[in-house]
């Protein structure tokens, strides 16, 4: 699906389940340029739609470039002894730009956040503490006897490993009637330097955007996150798909990136009767999480609108709207349309759409 900076859908493709991405991807490349008549294009995406092999081919491609972020061997190979990437470069602030040789032709934005470190410091002390606790149990099972043979011990230690993910942080050692593990401190204080930082690469040039506009381009990816929850769980749930015909499975496909459209113009109408923030506010520092507008704090806090009407979210706000019912009476031979009384909430709703509350549809 290809959005608009704000997120809003433009356009949707389809391709077979056993198409590779990378030639979905070119396909998609060539489609859009085609499509829409644009002769320079800049993709953003993830590490794991935009990898070196796709980079490759959007190299090819004349007028074409990209935005995504390094993986965190790419990371830690620039902040090696002496590499480009030094953290004395956040002394300061929270982004700087470098450049590397094996990435011709781009720029490298490092980004340090803070919340992000502190959650993954979180995360990796809690994934170290689970697994040391189940070691710890195969430990006591091996010094009481009941775990003797190397073969098996080895299989309930890969079974704990597998399940943490945090193997590399540890060393052990397994005898036939022994087993001793520690934590590789040394590992865990190289890895933990690098909490919080990533690296975004694009070809995007610097009279384009500086360095914060890099960020927040590659920021905007949520845009389209969130257009694809829209389309798959949260409001249109446009699984399962149970057509025999390729039409009818893209006609499907596009009633629903038409649906989308429509839910993201709503969800901008409603805002008012929602907890959305009206007046994101532009930070200072785009690295760090956004925070919510003063306005939208208060909505928070009253869980109220300026003039004293409840606050929904948006899908509760549809679910009330969704109450509003024309009725059919018929007796002794009349037949009488009516709608059932607008509550302020939904009578809003429609002054919001600018739009009186319809007895039919026509």
């Amino acid at each position: 699906m290809l959005t608009d900076p704000g997120g809003r859908p433009v356009g949707i493709d389809l391709f077979k389940g056993n198409t590779a991405d990378a030639i979905a991807f070119k396909t998609a490349v060539d489609k859009v340029r085609k499509d829409f008549g644009l002769t320079g294009l800049v993709f953003a995406g993830d590490r794991g739609m935009i990898t070196k092999t796709r980079i490759a081919g959007l190299r090819a491609l004349a007028g074409a470039g990209w935005v995504t972020a390094l993986k965190a061997p790419d990371i830690a190979a620039l902040a090696a002894d002496g590499g480009a990437l030094q953290l004395s470069l956040f002394d300061e602030q929270n982004l700087a730009e470098i450049s590397h040789p094996d990435y011709p032709g781009e720029r490298l934005v490092c980004c340090r956040n803070p919340a992000l470190a502190g959650s993954r410091r979180l995360k990796r002390e809690a994934l170290l503490a689970a697994t040391e606790a189940d070691l710890e149990k195969i430990r006591k099972s091996v010094t009481a006897g009941r775990l003797r043979d190397t073969d098996k011990i080895g299989v309930r230690v890969g079974k704990v490993i597998g399940k943490h993910k945090v193997g590399k942080h540890f060393t052990w050692d397994i005898t036939g009637d022994g087993f001793t593990f520690r934590r590789d401190e040394e590992k865990i204080a190289a890895e933990a330097r690098l909490d919080g930082i990533y690296v975004i690469r694009t070809t995007i040039t610097a009279d384009t955007a500086d360095a914060a506009g890099v960020v927040r381009a590659c920021k905007n990816l949520k845009y389209v996150e969130r257009d694809f929850r829209t389309i798959k769980i949260d409001d249109l749930d446009i699984r399962p798909i149970r057509h025999y015909l390729a039409g009818r499975v893209e006609a499907h496909l596009l009633i629903c990136m038409l649906a989308a459209y429509l839910t993201w113009h709503l969800r901008e109408a409603f805002a008012p009767l929602t907890f959305t923030d009206e007046d994101i506010p532009e930070p200072a520092d785009p690295v760090i999480p956004a925070r919510r507008s003063p306005r939208a704090a208060a909505k928070d806090a009253i869980k109220e609108t300026p003039d004293g009407l409840p606050l929904y979210r948006y899908r509760d706000l549809l679910e009330h709207l969704a109450t509003l019912d024309r009725q059919v009476i018929k007796f002794a031979g009349q037949h009488i349309e009516k709608i059932t009384t607008p509550t302020p909430i939904q009578a809003r709703a429609f002054d919001l759409l600018g739009s009186p509350v319809p007895v039919r549809l026509t």
